[in-house]
């Protein structure tokens, strides 16, 4: 028995250890967050600087476009038009976000889904174009309907025109980080920027690990991750840290498709609600988890807090 017991033990044990840790990057906001600045060399420098990273780091990333910022009033801007192109010329993929990233918490249905078919035209576009296919959704601010219904006629709209959700696991506030990064800029603090780098890093870390631990916690194994990030001046410079920092913890990097493979994306989400979460906290709550289940999320610090909420 003592024998059998062991031999088990060692299974389960080289299993774990044999698990496959992966993660699709995504990047919401296309063609660039850049917070008001108009600067086209400063918004090319930065997607330039983006792309880049991803490819030294061999990241196969899909971004998540935002069309009415292709427009200049109503006129087309060639310029963010090509901020795309360089995107996909350099083996990246595209995904609708939706024409002016609204809240279907707070929009009609009519009204959201409208806005999906006007924010996929000079995307599809873009692919065709170079022998692609438009696939992939992403709800802006992770809203999917605050109730079944609501939910369910979204996502059968979605399937009905071609669309696959997009999901997120490793949700986290880089938005909050990448704003006081852009107001350190503009007052030309370079030390301030330096530490909010290094805390985002840090921040970034923890939420790796705590959504890999909750993931084994609600799986027991290792799923696929995909992590959400935003088109930033402050990604641009610190998406190789953030490489590094996955692949220390051992993660490779994978497609949309390679990680919607995981079993776990078939989960059935019964509870909805007002809140833009992680899909790993949709699935915990659909299954009855409670109160200490969500215990010890990383939160940001509070100076970035007051940095991004400053006018």
């Amino acid at each position: 028995m003592k024998i059998l017991l062991c031999f088990l033990l060692l299974v389960s044990t080289c299993l774990a250890f044999g698990q496959k840790k992966q993660v699709c990057f995504s990047f919401d906001d296309l063609p660039v967050v850049s917070y008001g600045k108009s600067d086209t060399c400063f918004q090319k420098a930065l997607i330039d600087k983006l792309i880049n990273s991803l490819k030294k780091n061999k990241i196969p990333a899909i971004g998540f476009v935002n069309e009415s910022k292709l427009y200049e009033k109503e006129s087309l801007n060639t310029f963010q038009v090509e901020l795309l192109k360089s995107w996909i010329k350099n083996g990246l993929d595209l995904g609708n976000h939706t024409f002016a990233h609204p809240d279907y918490n707070a929009t009609s249905y009519k009204d959201f889904t409208s806005d999906i078919l006007k924010g996929e035209i000079i995307t599809k576009h873009l692919l065709q174009r170079n022998g692609q296919e438009i696939k992939y959704f992403r709800h802006p601010f992770l809203h999917v309907g605050n109730t079944k219904a609501k939910g369910d006629s979204l996502t059968n709209f979605l399937s009905d025109h071609g669309y696959t959700l997009a999901p997120v696991t490793i949700d986290n506030e880089d938005y909050l980080f990448a704003l006081a990064y852009h107001r350190a800029n503009s007052k030309q603090d370079p030390n301030l920027m330096e530490k909010i780098g290094n805390d985002y890093l840090s921040y970034m870390e923890k939420k790796l690990i705590y959504y890999e631990k909750q993931a084994n916690n609600l799986f027991g194994r290792n799923i696929n991750q995909i992590l959400l990030l935003h088109a930033s001046y402050l990604n641009s410079d610190y998406v190789d840290s953030l490489a590094a920092i996955f692949l220390k913890n051992n993660y490779t990097f994978i497609r949309m498709d390679e990680a919607l493979e995981d079993q776990a994306y078939k989960t059935e989400i019964t509870r909805f609600g007002n809140w833009g979460i992680s899909w790993l906290d949709r699935w915990a709550l659909s299954k009855g988890k409670k109160g200490d289940f969500f215990k010890d999320e990383p939160e940001s610090p509070d100076y970035i807090k007051k940095l991004a909420a400053d006018d």
